[in-house]
């Protein structure tokens, strides 16, 4: 007889290991189904900012509310997981230091001072708290909330807390096939054949095989983003510097992240000279002593992105036993304990808001972003 489990999770990177962990401690016996190595693609690509307010558009919208309630969900997270695991995901201080040069870029900022979470600050203010940064600025927005974790050790700690829970968890996993019938929901993988009653999928621009497979013309794409570290032996960061996106992120060892590029459409998770050249040249106008640090490594992520730039999280619109959790293009870190809760509560038939549903359910009215 095969295995049955109450839902089966595939895919291995922060988004899939939340929806486990939620799961596993909700009291459901799990299955996560990992191709490769669990966190070790996008997920360990990722600088781990919390960047609801970065991120977020019009500080208005429904993306900044989920963005908001998740990174908030961070502050108990950090301590159950801690209790759970053992391990400290490394939630930095400081929050975000949003860079501008032109009159233009801090009026654009500062349509967020409303929000009782930005502070503008002059440039000579800026000076005294970041002596490092370039001298050209004419100031920036402080929001002390967009704090980073590091997001290897929010997925590994997910992990040995959703199998404390009993979750089983398999690497090298890649499954082979899914089959619907009326009775259960049948994966075939490398390792053998199991049933299910409900199945997420979580496997970022990967997922986009499993839509044609399940029935459904939807698409991802992958926007590939190239990152160098150094090693700043000088103060360290008091917060991390962001303009443009790109960014230069503090970590305890002492290594300064810096990222991005936003190349669409390719499929080769291997950095390139060219980008990684770029990214050092854009961080040096934001703090130029870079040029002088030790290069420790270079990588690149595929960050899965949709038409809209906005998460598929939910229901199948033709089987409900089936859902998604992917396109979170560049926020997977900031949304992937609101992910695990919003996909635990439609398993469990718990009551998730209407508004956000309907704003990430496949199937929704696309806008293409300009």
């Amino acid at each position: 007889m095969k295995k049955h489990y109450d839902v089966a999770i595939i895919g291995g990177g922060i988004i899939g290991m939340s929806i486990a962990y939620h799961l596993a401690k909700a009291g459901k016996k799990v299955i996560l189904l990992e191709a490769n190595e669990v966190g070790k693609q996008t997920t360990s690509a990722a600088a781990g900012m919390l960047g609801a307010h970065a991120e977020g558009e019009g500080h208005e919208d429904i993306f900044f509310q989920v963005g908001r309630a998740s990174q908030a969900l961070y502050e108990k997270l950090k301590v159950d997981l801690r209790h759970e695991s053992g391990i400290d995901i490394r939630t930095s201080a400081g929050g975000i230091m949003k860079v501008a040069f032109t009159e233009e870029e801090k009026r654009a900022l500062c349509r967020m001072q409303h929000l009782s979470t930005f502070q503008w600050l002059e440039a000579s203010s800026v000076k005294k708290r970041m002596p490092q940064i370039a001298d050209d600025i004419i100031g920036a927005g402080l929001i002390e909330d967009d704090v980073h974790v590091e997001p290897y050790a929010v997925c590994r700690a997910l992990w040995q807390a959703a199998v404390w829970y009993g979750a089983d968890v398999k690497e090298y996993t890649p499954v082979i096939e899914v089959k619907q019938d009326k009775k259960a929901l049948t994966i075939r993988t490398v390792e053998g054949t199991f049933t299910c009653d409900h199945l997420t999928v979580a496997s970022g621009v990967w997922s986009g095989r499993f839509f044609g497979e399940l029935g459904l013309s939807h698409s991802l794409y992958p926007v590939k983003g190239e990152c160098v570290s150094v090693w700043n032996s000088g103060p360290a960061l008091a917060h991390t510097i962001y303009h443009g996106h790109c960014y230069v992120v503090q970590r305890d060892s002492g290594k300064l992240v810096i990222g991005a590029t936003m190349k669409p459409n390719e499929w080769h998770a291997l950095p390139t000279l060219g980008g990684i050249e770029a990214v050092i040249q854009k961080a040096s106008q934001l703090m130029p002593s870079i040029q002088e640090m030790p290069i420790d490594q270079c990588w690149a992520g595929l960050r899965p992105a949709t038409s809209d730039l906005h998460p598929y999280i939910g229901r199948h619109p033709d089987d409900e036993r089936i859902l998604f959790a992917t396109g979170h293009y560049r926020n997977g870190i900031l949304l992937a304990p609101m992910t695990g809760e919003i996909i635990r509560d439609l398993i469990l038939g718990e009551t998730v808001n209407e508004e956000w549903l309907d704003a990430f359910r496949i199937g929704r009215k696309e806008a293409l972003f300009e």
